[in-house]
């Protein structure tokens, strides 16, 4: 039985879905039509398309847009033929991708399109961040990243906004990656990478313009078990520079509560880095953000004080891995010696787990006081938050207490 369960995951399944694909939008004035063709590519001799969807046994396809311009209101869909995960070229297959490979290199797209201005690494796992880092050079942003929390980036898809050159590379291939997504690989790198042989390597070449695609919409599906599908438009954070935000404020039973201190520049930046790390997290969610790079990230929970403890517990169990590892090289889980956990475990304690002067990030409102307190506890200097909430006065007098600024952005970043 063993045996078969590992043949299952090697398994390449052919698909019957259809060369091309047209999606029809209908309204008394007029009839408006996008047009997909199906992606797939020769390896080995062999023309194949994804490997298979979420979960092997899944057949699945993926198209790119070739003709349509979609215009619903005031918003108009990206213009066919600008490819990005939906036409990626492969050139190191791997086992070659599936379903889950391309969702999380599009998800990492959808997070660096706000930091092209600087070398971003992000590293996401199950099409969630589990570290991201913008530096003065990519190998520096990689192992920023990386070290965040090494253990989830374990078989993740690394996407890097700049070329890939050796030292990065080799960066690289000390843990195991299942994808590595960048615009383009200096000379050298691919006979580098083709150590590893599994490894998916996709060149975007399109990548050097992903920052036009910063305020670009495009239309969303759903499909519900009955068949039916939900449609929206992606989402766009407003937040996007300090004038985008405001001091928190509220008024509550006639008693107006103002945040008194405000950010400096470097809380503001590591308030709007953590802000635009956001929307490709998936709710409810709460990041820790220092120097630009994430320090702990709490995804998908179902209560907001929940989700601030797991993201909290995250960064002190990451900071202690990064220690062992670049320490004694070895994996803090791994480690027997008890005087050496000793040392590891005062050091993280004493920095509590790195969140000392960090930014709080939060995709919807605190409900209560509680998510706010959480972070407070361990030091972080600042919030980020849309606000909204009738018990926004307690956040704010939590804030005021210890002398820990607050801001809004007036925009919920829900994903899911």
């Amino acid at each position: 039985m063993p045996d078969d369960l590992k043949i299952m995951y090697k398994t390449i399944l052919g698909d019957h879905f259809p060369e091309k694909m047209e999606i029809h939008f209908i309204d008394d004035q007029k009839t408006q039509k996008l047009v997909y063709e199906k992606v797939g590519w020769t390896i080995e001799g062999e023309k194949k398309g994804l490997r298979y969807g979420e979960n092997p046994g899944q057949e699945a396809a993926l198209y790119k847009l070739i003709h349509g311009n979609l215009l619903l209101g005031d918003a108009r869909t990206l213009q066919p033929g600008r490819y990005l995960a939906s036409d990626p070229e492969l050139l190191q297959s791997g086992k070659h991708p599936g379903k889950t490979n391309l969702t999380d290199a599009d998800n990492a797209l959808n997070i660096l399109r706000y930091f092209m201005d600087r070398p971003t690494a992000v590293i996401v796992k199950h099409n969630n961040p589990c570290g991201v880092a913008r530096a003065d050079s990519m190998e520096e942003a990689y192992i920023k990243a990386n070290l965040a929390d090494r253990v989830a980036a374990f078989g993740g898809c690394i996407a890097l906004n700049r070329p890939v050159d050796r030292v990065t590379a080799e960066a690289i291939l000390n843990q195991y990656a299942e994808v590595v997504v960048a615009p383009d690989f200096e000379e050298g790198v691919m006979g580098l990478f083709g150590k590893k042989k599994n490894l998916r390597v996709i060149r975007i070449a399109n990548m050097a313009g992903l920052a036009d695609f910063a305020n670009a919409r495009t239309v969303e599906f759903k499909c519900l078990m009955d068949g039916g599908i939900i449609t929206q438009w992606s989402y766009l954070p407003k937040a996007r520079a300090k004038e985008n935000l405001t001091l928190a404020s509220c008024e509550y039973k006639g008693k107006t509560y103002r945040i008194r201190r405000e950010p400096t520049q470097r809380e503001f930046d590591d308030m709007l880095f953590g802000w635009l790390v956001e929307a490709g997290v998936t709710s409810n969610s709460v990041l820790y953000v220092k120097d630009q790079v994430t320090v702990g990230i709490g995804t998908g929970e179902q209560d907001r004080v929940g989700v601030a403890e797991i993201a909290r517990d995250k960064a002190y169990r990451k900071l202690a891995d990064r220690y062992a590892f670049e320490m004694f090289k070895i994996p803090y889980n791994d480690l027997k010696d008890p005087d050496r956990k000793a040392e590891i475990d005062t050091r993280v304690a004493r920095e509590k787990g790195g969140l000392i002067g960090s930014a709080m990030v939060s995709d919807a409102f605190f409900p209560f006081r509680d998510g706010v307190d959480v972070g407070i506890r361990e030091g972080i200097s600042c919030v980020i938050q849309p606000g909204g909430s009738e018990n926004d006065y307690q956040s704010i007098e939590a804030c005021n207490e210890t002398n820990v600024t607050m801001v809004l952005t007036g925009q919920r970043s829900f994903k899911h």
